[in-house]
């Protein structure tokens, strides 16, 4: 396959960005798309210029790492992390922009590579939970309904790539913030803090600076782990709870 591809290269934090365009040949549909800028950065490399700088850890759908717009898309036009579409999702001749997340909360690090500590922030936000201290309990011993814990279970397989703030028009991060409080809200571990911690994660979440949710759905639609848009109910549910508690 060749391709063209239109990619935004900044140089750091303080440089204004702009779009430029590069020609790749010979691109085997069985590549990731990682893969392919590797051979881009390659070519960079021997011609003596400076290679596209992006994101990546695991290169196995876990970690979010990889978080890029493919022409419009988070994460591109399969719903699935970046490191895990592959070329064949693209046909001989295309044309590919590419571009980091866009959200004043994540401030542009260089070319592809954002800073996403606010999520880390969010979190830290959320505090502990009680816990005795001593060996682990037995793993039966705090019984759980089967329907809450499995979905606990499921919303936990956010990974925090911040595709959910991409896609969404109001740079919202209500998926992510959602599925962390029904994580630990759905659980008896997660009990004792439980309205604080909304109330908490949720005044952090708009420090940053993050957008307002008009449930529009394009967060869920982008999401690589399909987290449902009711953990954003189950999070304003909390959060009004929390309000009548006086908290």
């Amino acid at each position: 396959m060749n391709l063209t591809l239109k990619i935004w290269r900044q140089k750091d934090a303080t440089s204004a960005g702009a779009i430029k365009t590069y020609q790749v040949k010979d691109i085997s549909p069985d590549m990731s798309f990682l893969e392919m800028l590797d051979e881009l950065n390659e070519q960079l490399n021997e011609q003596g210029e400076d290679p596209v700088a992006f994101d990546s850890d695991c290169r196995e759908g876990i970690c979010g790492m990889c978080s890029l717009m493919i022409n419009g898309q988070a994460h591109g036009p399969e719903v699935t992390t970046t490191c895990q579409l592959h070329m064949r999702s693209f046909k001989d001749g295309d044309t590919i922009t590419i571009e980091p997340w866009r959200a004043d909360p994540f401030p542009v690090i260089k070319d592809l590579v954002v800073d996403r500590s606010a999520f880390d922030r969010i979190i830290q936000s959320g505090g502990f939970i009680s816990a005795n201290t001593g060996s682990a309990p037995e793993a039966n011993s705090v019984p759980a309904p089967r329907d809450k814990a499995m979905r606990a279970f499921n919303v936990a397989t956010c990974i925090g790539c911040g595709a959910c703030v991409a896609a969404c028009p109001n740079g919202s991060a209500s998926l992510f913030l959602g599925a962390k409080i029904t994580h630990l809200g759905e659980l008896p571990q997660g009990q004792p803090e439980r309205w604080t911690r909304v109330v908490d994660m949720v005044g952090q979440h708009d420090h940053e600076g993050f957008g307002g949710c008009t449930n529009i759905g394009e967060c869920t639609a982008a999401c690589p782990k399909e987290i449902p848009l009711d953990v954003i109910s189950q999070l304003n549910k909390d959060l009004r709870t929390a309000m009548k508690h006086g908290l």
